[in-house]
């Protein structure tokens, strides 16, 4: 099977293929002629499975092809948004507009990205000459929406992305404001990692008639990526991990901690081990943040100390680690964490190091993947088997966080890099169609 064969437009397979894509991926050849059809789509697919392509060649080949829609564009005429991308973060946003950039290159249609963090003048002046396909993290689209500076009356399409962990992080008051503003007609698509019950019941209530699509077993892990758990004390953990790093000889690690706190001290506690590293969370500023992420992507920083906020947005070709320093409380972003590696194919290795008060989080993980992972206890770290759990701090806005579904928290910005391929996805954009614009955030708990 090919692109072409699924009955996209000569101009879009012939971007596709400069990207050097000749193949779909399995969520590729079912969701792209379940959107052609017109049809509201249902679709989970693992992280790293080409998920984005999925629906930005099929919306980009309506959009270009629709000939109603080309007649009303004219000289005088300003452009109208026709499709709008809800995501949750900042990266991932970026990301999905890279793609709508350079697979639609040879199409008639443009694109922006809308996020908060960055100055939201920029972002009405590129409003103002006209978009086809906008891409926007919820908050910032109602900030232009409450000032006036964006039309969604002419949306033909809409896409939720990544809706779990838009409801994980507490977006659904937004996302219904926004459902508000958008003509009862339209085609409607919602693309998931995952699917939990309650985006089964956001599906009823979006989705009429639905196509359903679930190329990979719900809430299941990559099997090309190997996973192992370390057991460790928990005042031991930042030692073992240099540890690892240095006798393995490590030269590209994501790790990920459950707190913006504890990434920033990790990095503080790897420099002094003369371990390169650096954090990207939701209360870094925009220049760390790009530094952090175009460091890491080329290869010049060894270590990235990551918070699950940024867990779905950051996307590297061939990264070989990915280390859970601290094991999230929610089930399913230990999938999204270790999805980061093992992508479009590749192989990939998981380490999760796991001290007694987390034991609990580590059955539930196991429970919701179905697998028992594999122990391996480091000579010289054997844990204290006499030692007695403690308290976890759970992050803002996590489950059983007091401030959970509270609407505050940060801003959504966006990386640079290379554009997302239909099967290895990888870096973003940014905010103008010309040129990167670099992320920022200025609130704490979660991404606009």
């Amino acid at each position: 099977m090919s692109f072409s064969t699924l009955g996209l437009s000569d101009v879009i397979v012939r971007a596709v293929t400069e990207q050097g894509y000749s193949a779909p991926t399995p969520i590729q050849a079912q969701a792209i002629p379940a959107v052609l059809n017109g049809g509201d789509l249902l679709a989970g697919a693992q992280t790293g499975t080409g998920k984005t392509a999925g629906f930005t060649l099929p919306i980009l080949h309506r959009l270009s092809t629709d000939k109603t829609g080309a007649a009303l564009r004219n000289k005088t005429a300003p452009r109208t948004i026709r499709a709008l991308v809800l995501t949750p973060t900042r990266e991932l946003a970026a990301q999905v507009e890279e793609s709508v950039r350079v697979y639609g290159k040879y199409t008639n249609l443009n694109s922006a990205v809308i996020f908060g963090g960055v100055g939201i003048n920029p972002q009405i002046k590129l409003l103002k000459h006209g978009v086809d396909i906008l891409v926007a993290t919820p908050g910032r689209l109602l900030d232009h929406a409450g000032q006036g500076t964006v039309d969604l009356s002419k949306i033909e399409i809409l896409i939720l992305d990544e809706a779990d962990r838009m409801l994980d992080m507490g977006f659904i008051h937004d996302i219904r404001k926004v459902l508000a503003l958008l003509p009862p007609k339209r085609q409607n698509l919602l693309f998931s990692a995952t699917f939990s019950d309650d985006i089964k019941a956001l599906a009823d209530r979006l989705l009429n008639n639905p196509a359903s699509i679930e190329v990979a077993r719900r809430n299941s892990t990559v099997e090309v990526i190997a996973q192992k758990i370390h057991p460790v004390d928990r005042d031991k953990k930042h030692p073992m991990l240099s540890h690892l790093i240095k006798s393995n000889n490590w030269h590209q690690v994501l790790v990920f901690t459950r707190t913006k706190h504890g990434a920033n001290k990790l990095v503080e506690q790897l420099g002094k081990d003369g371990i390169g590293a650096m954090a990207i969370h939701g209360n870094k500023s925009q220049s760390a943040r790009t530094k952090a992420l175009s460091e890491f992507k080329d290869g010049s920083l060894q270590v990235l100390v990551a918070t699950d906020i940024a867990a779905r947005g950051i996307d590297i070709d061939q990264l070989p680690h990915v280390v859970n320093y601290d094991l999230p409380n929610v089930p399913e972003d230990y999938v999204h964490r270790i999805g980061r590696t093992g992508r479009a194919g590749a192989t990939g290795e998981a380490v999760s190091l796991v001290c007694v008060d987390e034991h609990q989080m580590l059955k539930d993980i196991e429970k919701l993947i179905k697998q028992t992972l594999p122990r391996h206890v480091i000579p010289g770290f054997e844990p204290d088997l006499n030692a007695k759990p403690q308290p976890i701090q759970l992050r803002s806005g996590a489950p059983g966080h007091p401030n959970r579904g509270r609407p505050n928290g940060g801003r959504s910005g966006g990386n640079g890099g290379k554009p997302r391929a239909p099967g290895a996805p990888g870096a973003s954009a940014g905010a103008k169609r010309n040129g990167p614009r670099p992320p920022q955030a200025s609130r704490p708990a979660r991404d606009r």
